[in-house]
């Protein structure tokens, strides 16, 4: 009677170990807490120690404390910006520092107040450039600005009305702001945003991406004259990769001017740091040795370590701003960007404690979501998916709808089968068409022409398309990261939006546990009744024939253009016109 007593107890010991346990350890925590999972009952002497003696290890199981890294204190105590960008607006009058003719711009836009980290930074980076942008405040040089905040909050406008206000009084052309940002299509969309508010100043701005010829680009940046080369752009908005190209090819392209350098999406530049664009463009930035003018007023010299000779002349700063919805805390990859007494705003409070950096950059509630997003997910099975899509849009009827899959090939398809299946406009977006064809899905899609754009994650990082309803995460998303910034097309400058994931059963537990590590708010369930599906089997069936004519009829094409030896997948150029690229091939567009 004692021993089955003391089997029992250890059995409910064991029942509340397995709740501690990580969720991928039941079984073994339910082996491990039962004596029968031992193989048998236990012997009557070792059913508990002495109450003397001390215990080294038993059979209860507890959940191992996490390990907590200690941050740097700009990054354990950021500067707090609101979140919710429909609260703690701040009227354009309410910041005088801001130049009047900005102003009147800003009002020509329809701005007539700042969003909550607008109000917060372009503040602060006015006052480094108090003095004039050659010479920082008190001749000391200024902080780099670090900003974290969520998507469609107005970070772009943050950066954008403070360097064209410091750059309003330059008197040579020189580049003087660089822009660097991860996508063409963003590239594009920043250009765009400088172009307006250096319109009727003397600042000209140059967008580098690839989109034309290399030739044609160092026409917009320098000019070969008879007493030298003459600099054409005061700020270039470029992709890393391109810009490379122009530091190491375009003659008289010179950063040594260079006053703020500006990363866009951050957290994505870092990833691709092993590309070593970053040291190349700093250390053009950094006259050598063999070209330093002695005489010139201002020097710019390498950081070192500060002593009465470093300090004798001014020297020209170059200050580094960093933004992106989710800007890593890990310091080991922020150090890579070599920043200067780096100060943080960020939305998400952290008051002295110790965080964890997440490796992946995918932790623990750190990222913040647009006040006005709803997030729901739908059960369905895998053969279903489509069809719950299709449900899905004709249901709701919503004009602009954006959908991303985790491929490309997955993206080509089921816009296919949509096709197919008929009654919406519909196209893909993907790399399967070259940036010239990309801008025009966009721009169609942007006019209301495409009801439902289908798309990779080419589409998912800071792209702003006015009206997105929906955003439809057909293939889940491994990452918490990528969640933040697909789900982030919607719901922008305090406007409503809804974002719907499709999950199989085997992917339910996993998706809502990391969501809900995320701090994302009320995950809702949203069923998609058999019943309400029933009418659209018949069209959806004759919609999946077609389709498998269409893949089989692109796959004999594709063998044909091979065996031809052309090894293009996309159609020959139009007579004049430069061939496509073989990463970035032009297709025709689709049929919407």
């Amino acid at each position: 009677c004692k021993r089955r007593k003391a089997g029992d107890e250890d059995e409910d010991a064991g029942a509340e170990s397995s709740e501690e346990a990580p969720a991928g350890d039941s079984v073994g925590a339910e082996a491990a807490g039962s004596p029968e999972g031992q193989g048998g009952p236990l012997p009557e002497e070792a059913t508990g120690p002495p109450a003397h003696a001390l215990v080294l290890g038993g059979f209860r199981r507890s959940k191992a404390p996490k390990v907590q890294p200690f941050l740097p204190a700009w990054l354990a105590e950021p500067s707090c910006v609101g979140k919710n960008v429909t609260e703690g607006l701040v009227s354009i009058e309410d910041i005088p520092e801001v130049h009047p003719d900005l102003r009147k711009r800003l009002r020509a836009q329809g701005i007539s107040f700042y969003f909550p980290v607008q109000a917060a930074v372009i503040p602060a980076l006015l006052e480094s450039t108090a003095s004039g942008f050659l010479v920082s405040r008190g001749g000391c040089r200024p902080s780099d600005i670090c900003v974290s905040a969520p998507t469609g909050s107005g970070k772009t406008l943050a950066f954008v009305i403070p360097v064209v206000q410091a750059l309003l009084r330059r008197a040579v052309c020189r580049v003087r702001a660089l822009v660097v940002l991860p996508t063409k299509e963003l590239a594009q969309q920043v250009s765009k945003v400088f172009n307006v508010y250096t319109d009727a100043t003397p600042l000209r701005v140059a967008l580098v991406t690839g989109q034309k010829s290399l030739a044609k680009e160092q026409e917009s940046l320098v000019q070969d004259t008879a007493d030298g080369f003459r600099c054409l752009a005061d700020i270039v908005v470029a992709t890393p990769g391109r810009l490379v190209d122009h530091v190491e090819q375009t003659p008289g392209f010179s950063l040594q001017h260079l006053r703020f350098l500006v990363i866009d999406e951050a957290d994505r530049v870092i990833d691709s740091m092993h590309q070593s664009w970053l040291p190349r463009v700093v250390a053009a930035a950094f006259p050598s040795e063999g070209t330093r003018d002695p005489l010139a007023l201002l020097q710019r010299t390498q950081p070192r370590a500060v002593t009465a000779a470093s300090v004798c002349c001014p020297q020209m700063p170059l200050q580094k701003l960093l933004f992106s919805a989710t800007l890593t805390q890990n310091p080991e990859k922020l150090q890579q960007l070599g920043l200067y007494r780096p100060r943080l705003f960020s939305t998400v409070s952290v008051h002295g404690g110790p965080r964890d950096p997440d490796t992946d950059g995918d932790s623990g509630g750190k990222y913040t979501f647009p006040a006005g997003l709803t997030h729901r997910y739908v059960p369905c099975s895998l053969r279903l998916k489509p069809l719950v899509v299709l449900h899905l849009i004709l249901e709701m009827n919503l004009s602009r709808v954006l959908c991303f899959t985790n491929s490309r090939e997955n993206s080509h398809r089921l816009f296919l089968l949509v096709q197919a299946f008929g009654g919406v406009r519909v196209a893909d977006f993907s790399s399967r068409y070259g940036p010239g064809s990309r801008k025009l899905i966009l721009k169609r899609f942007q006019q209301g022409k495409i009801q439902l754009l289908i798309s990779t994650d080419a589409t998912a990082r800071g792209i702003d398309v006015r009206g997105v309803q929906l955003v439809v995460n057909y293939d889940a998303p491994q990452f918490l990261r990528t969640y933040v910034h697909r789900v982030g097309r919607t719901a922008r400058a305090g406007r409503p939006g809804l974002a719907l994931t499709l999950l199989l059963k085997v992917q339910e537990r996993r998706f809502t546990r990391m969501l809900g590590e995320g701090g994302v708010p009320g995950l809702q369930r949203h069923d998609a009744p058999g019943e309400l599906l029933q009418p659209l089997v018949p069209r959806y069936r004759e919609a999946l024939a077609q389709l498998e004519r269409a893949v089989r009829e692109e796959r004999e094409s594709r063998g044909c253009l091979q065996r031809l030896g052309t090894g293009r997948r996309g159609l020959p150029p139009p007579a004049g016109g430069a061939p496509p690229s073989r990463r970035h091939p032009e297709r025709r567009l689709p049929d919407a």
